[in-house]
Parts: C-alpha cells; sequence; structure tokens
C-alpha cells in the first residue's frame, strides 16, 4: 500500500470494524479499510457450508444487539437495504417430558407460562426489559454512565452482579429455572461466577424489548449494508490484504484495530512500551465453542411443536445439567452432555434454504484451543429432545477451534468472545483504563470484541474508539 492521504485506517472489518469505520466517514474522515480474508464482515460472514443453496452463517445468526445497540441504531442499516426478520418465537428450552419453555417477544405471555414463576419473572427479566434503551446504553458503554441511567443500573446490578446459580434460585418452577440458565450461559463462563446473573438477565430481556433477529439472506447482509454505506461516503475496502506489521500501513492520523491483544503485539512489537506490552500479554482467553451445520430435508422433529417456531434453541435440559457442563468445560473438560445453542434461522428466514429445506446450526461450549470431536455430543442432545433428527440430514459441515480461528483470526482458540467476559475482564478489557480503546501509540485505538463491552453484534467496540478519535488526544 502506498500513502493515498487517508485520514483514518482501520484494519478488520468485523461489525466493530465497521462501524467504526461509518462513524469516522461519517465524520467526514477519508477512510481505508483492509481486511485479510477475501470476504469482509467477520463473525458476520455468510458461506454455503453444506451444499449449493444452503446459506449458513459461520458465526453470528441471532442479532439482537443489532437491534439494541445505540451504534447500530445510530447507523440505522435498514437504511442500506439491511432486512431483520423475526421468528414467531425468540428462543426455546425443550424439556424432557413436559412442555418446552418458551421466551416470547411479550414478557406477561412469556411469565404465564412459568406458573408459580410468572411474577418473579416479570419482576426480574421483565423489568430488566422495562428498563428500556437506557438500560441497554449504560450496559453497552460501561464506562460512560449517563446520570439518568444511573438508577437502572443500579438496580439491575443488584441481582446482574450475582452469580446465575444465585439469581437462578428466585425461580421455584424447572421450566423458569431452565429458560434462566439458558440465557445465562451465553457468557460461555461457570454459571457459578458473579456477573453471570447479568447476561442472564440482559439476554433474556432483549427478547422481549427488541427480539432475536436475523439478517435476511444471511448475517453477511448486515455486513454488507455497512459497506454500502462506507462505500457511498466514498472509503476506500481492501480485502485479501493481511497486516503484519503497521509500518506496512498508509501513514493516517488515525488508526483502528479490530484486532484481540494477541493480533496487536504481533502488529505492533517494540513499538508498544514494555509495560503495555506485558499488561496485553496478560489478556485471558476463554473458553472455544465447537459448531456443526446442517442441511436438512424438512425441519427439525421436535418432541414438544412448539419449539419449531423458535429462532433460538437451548439444549440442554434442566437448570442443574445447564450449570454442570458449563462448570465442566470452565474447568478444562468436555461435558458428555454439553448446553447447545442451536439455531433454526430459517423459522424467520425461509430464503436461507432451497424450498422445502432447512438450516440448522448447533454449537457447544468446549476448552480454549480444544480438538476434540464433540459431534456425537451434540448430535446426543438434539436427538434427545428431537427424535429423528439424523434422519433429515442431507449434509453436515463441522468446525472446532481451530477452524474457527483459521477462518476468523480474532476466534483465538475458538473464542467467539474474544477474551473472557468474567468480571475481572469486564472492569480490564483489554486493560484496566478509564479509555481501553486508547493505546500508548499516538492514533492508535484498539475497537475489537476485546474491548469493553465484548463479544457480541452491537458495533460497540468501533463507535467508542471512532468517537475518541474524532475527539482528539
Amino acid at each position: 500500500m502506498s500513502p493515498d492521504g487517508f485520514d483514518a485506517v482501520v484494519v478488520g472489518s468485523g461489525p466493530n470494524g465497521l462501524v467504526g469505520a461509518v462513524r469516522l466517514a461519517e465524520a467526514g474522515l477519508r477512510v481505508l479499510l483492509v481486511e485479510a480474508a477475501d470476504t469482509f464482515g467477520g463473525g458476520l460472514r455468510t458461506e454455503q457450508l453444506t451444499l449449493p443453496g444452503f446459506h449458513h452463517d459461520v458465526c453470528a445468526t441471532a442479532l439482537p444487539l443489532a437491534l439494541a445497540s445505540p451504534a447500530l441504531r445510530a447507523i440505522d442499516p435498514t437504511r442500506d437495504g439491511v432486512e431483520f426478520c423475526h421468528p414467531p418465537v425468540p428462543a426455546a428450552h425443550p424439556l424432557d417430558g413436559a412442555p418446552a419453555a418458551l421466551v416470547l417477544r411479550d414478557v406477561d405471555a412469556t411469565a404465564a407460562g412459568f406458573g408459580a414463576d410468572a411474577a418473579r419473572w416479570r419482576a426480574t427479566v421483565g423489568a430488566t426489559a422495562g428498563a428500556g434503551f437506557p438500560l441497554v446504553d449504560t450496559l453497552l458503554a460501561p464506562l460512560d454512565l449517563p446520570p439518568a441511567a444511573l438508577l437502572a443500573a443500579a438496580r439491575y446490578g443488584v441481582l446482574g452482579a450475582l452469580p446465575a446459580t444465585v439469581t437462578g434460585r428466585l425461580f421455584r418452577e424447572p421450566a423458569a429455572r431452565a429458560a434462566f440458565a439458558g440465557m445465562a450461559a451465553h457468557a460461555i463462563l461457570d454459571l457459578g461466577a458473579p456477573v453471570t446473573a447479568g447476561y442472564g438477565l440482559l439476554i433474556g430481556a432483549l427478547a422481549h424489548s427488541v427480539g432475536w433477529p436475523v439478517v435476511r439472506g444471511g448475517s453477511q447482509g448486515l455486513a454488507d449494508g455497512l459497506v454500502t454505506r462506507l462505500r457511498g461516503l466514498g472509503a476506500e475496502i481492501v480485502t485479501g490484504c493481511r497486516v503484519r506489521d503497521l509500518g506496512e500501513l498508509p501513514p493516517a492520523p488515525v488508526t483502528l484495530l479490530d484486532l484481540t491483544p494477541r493480533q496487536v503485539l504481533a502488529l505492533a512489537g517494540d513499538r508498544l512500551p514494555t509495560g503495555y506490552r506485558r499488561r496485553l500479554a496478560r489478556f485471558r482467553y476463554g473458553a472455544g465453542v465447537f459448531k456443526l451445520d446442517y442441511a436438512l430435508d424438512a425441519p427439525v422433529p421436535w418432541s414438544d411443536p412448539a419449539v419449531a417456531g423458535a429462532g433460538t434453541v437451548h439444549l440442554a435440559g434442566t437448570f442443574e445439567e445447564v450449570v454442570a457442563a458449563e462448570r465442566t468445560v470452565a474447568r478444562g473438560g468436555h461435558a458428555e452432555r454439553p448446553f447447545v445453542l442451536g439455531v433454526q434461522a430459517c423459522t424467520a428466514d425461509p430464503s436461507r434454504a432451497p424450498e422445502g429445506k432447512h438450516t440448522f446450526w448447533a454449537y457447544c461450549h468446549v476448552p480454549n484451543g480444544s480438538t476434540v470431536d464433540m459431534t456425537a455430543a451434540i448430535e446426543g442432545q438434539i436427538e434427545r429432545f428431537a427424535p429423528g433428527f439424523g434422519d433429515r440430514v442431507l449434509a453436515r459441515h463441522a468446525m472446532g477451534p481451530a477452524a474457527l480461528e483459521a477462518h476468523n483470526a480474532n476466534e483465538v482458540g475458538g473464542d467467539i468472545n474474544g477474551g473472557a467476559g468474567d468480571w475481572r475482564q469486564f472492569l480490564s478489557r483489554p486493560v484496566l483504563a478509564r479509555h481501553p480503546w486508547r493505546t500508548p501509540l499516538p492514533g492508535v485505538y484498539l475497537c475489537s470484541s476485546s474491548t469493553p463491552p465484548g463479544g457480541g453484534v452491537h458495533g460497540m467496540g468501533g463507535w467508542q474508539a471512532a468517537g475518541l478519535a474524532l475527539a482528539g488526544p
């Protein structure tokens, strides 16, 4: 690359890099976006992994944070043709020999399904949903608390700071307990750890407040929409160009790195002060995932027909089983009956597969860098709640941690969240600082999910980094 008068260079085109680039470009800066892969999008890429005509999201599919994020609300990708599609049921949690726990858009309808726990669901998850965007904005920008949201944040924190195993005891009925555990398991942590209840409250609340939508045609559509915006603003976009050293980039006053600490250390090397390098080197990556994508000749044959309308399905059984499975992974093991997160995108978007056919993906958590094939364990959980599933499989595609990292270098060891999301790295992500997006190098900022607020398709890392860059030193 040669100097060409760029005001800003963004390395990496995941949701954070794209959002950061859009914010800079909309402020009038001439932006260069550089992506190592041949296709932009990072965790938003959609590919035909199994058979022609079956479109699979390699990473993210259900995108509640894309609707809730203040960054993406401000950008509004629907202006660029992005269409969000909602399944009839945001999430379901099948149970053995009993009706599935259903988390619906309506709080009261959901609570009614939990019997004696109806009031408790409304007072916890429902109250979190009722706090609305001011609370979400506070949680997604935790270092910039607006005074108006302090009370809502404090109320949320009373329960959210606790382990899910503690807050989960508020629920007495198996359905509500299981549903809450499934939400909390999105933390990819031992559910006995602090702040895991907060994950459960927020993820569950988003199902009520904004839903768990998918993007028509695949999550790639969201990346495509943001790229369309960038090109309309005059940005230059280069794919298939892996940056191995900061010196390879054209000089620019602002550089945003949508990279994890490991890649930043490799790119910047001795340019970074010794103390900062040491702090980045101490950054901890979390558990990985083992993922299976399926092309199906018919819908998943759920034992409870109500599950057929769910976009996301949590497969693990009882609260206690979810807790045990996630604790096993946190201790470095592989659960015999893992917590399996499944997505049937065709319930909201039939265009993902040929007419009459369906896609389905499922993953479970595994220790970082695991080489264990979890296919049998995952399919055992699917068959447990959908007997005959295997008969509907036309093709499957497996990706363990190594394959995921090869596809997206930010998924170190299969960690899809850019680093462990426990309470310590909630406060120091990737380092403890008032503005952790800013590096000691003048004009260089970090914007990946290794910065606050962490994993998820919300773009807030890019939004915050770009905002700091625009504000100046």
